[in-house]
């Protein structure tokens, strides 16, 4: 696990932009159609900004990125809370993303139940999944929560598909589908992007030893990001915290 600490959350933005910059273009010269999964938030939103500026000529080929989405809200498709809204205008958009390889989860217009709409999610990442991420980027709440998987949640428990629907989370909107922390741990890298004082109590949980208080799955949900393990056939998933300093401070 590598801890990367910077100035500011512009600074951060910029780091993860060009680092994942590098590994899509390491992939696509592999031969390899990368799979993203993005995250939302505020920080995510100055990241989107950030890859729109420099993407275009960053020498990805971007028709050939698969993105996904950790988490989103369900709401109607057009509503400012829409994850993948933001990330279109301000990078999917702007770099030339294939429309057909940009994986929403389903919105309120789509007519379906939550509960069909997390199982609509789940049907499409494995018809088009590639089997792992090869990057994952996960923002970390106050509280510790990553996606839409918050503490003492009963979603944190589910281990028999890669989705999971969120009826009633303690953030608004109260409606999500989130991947499931086996879904997650499916990256051959994943980054934390986290920023602000608020996240300071949380990021020092996640790094905690085991038996701090607090440091626990349930009550810190971000320490149950495992990744994968190493075999003869990959490395094991890379972990890479991006913090700016106030993120840091409780470290």
């Amino acid at each position: 696990m590598t801890v990367e600490v910077h100035d500011d959350a512009s600074a951060l933005a910029s780091a993860v932009a060009g680092e994942l910059i590098q590994r899509l273009v390491a992939a696509q010269a592999r031969g390899e159609v990368p799979q993203v999964g993005l995250t939302g938030g505020s920080i995510a939103e100055k990241i989107h900004v950030e890859l729109g500026r420099i993407g275009p000529d960053s020498g990805v080929d971007w028709s050939r990125v698969t993105f996904w989405w950790g988490d989103e809200r369900y709401v109607a498709a057009d509503s400012p809370d829409r994850n993948a809204r933001s990330a279109r205008a301000a990078f999917l958009d702007v770099v030339g993303a294939d429309p057909a390889l940009v994986h929403e989860a389903p919105a309120t217009d789509s007519g379906l139940s939550l509960a069909d709409a997390a199982a609509s999610y789940a049907e499409t990442l494995r018809r088009h999944g590639a089997g792992s991420f090869e990057v994952l980027l996960l923002g970390v709440g106050p509280d510790g929560h990553v996606a839409s998987l918050f503490p003492s949640h009963p979603a944190l428990d589910v281990d028999d598909r890669p989705t999971v629907a969120v009826p009633d989370s303690p953030k608004p909107p109260p409606e999500r589908i989130s991947l499931t922390f086996g879904a997650l741990d499916r990256s051959r890298a994943i980054f934390f992007v986290v920023s602000g004082a608020d996240k300071a109590d949380a990021v020092a949980r996640a790094h905690a030893p085991e038996g701090t208080p607090g440091a626990t799955v349930a009550e810190t949900p971000a320490r149950g990001v495992t990744g994968l393990p190493a075999t003869p056939d990959h490395l094991a998933t890379d972990f890479i915290w991006f913090l700016d300093r106030p993120a840091a401070s409780a470290l």
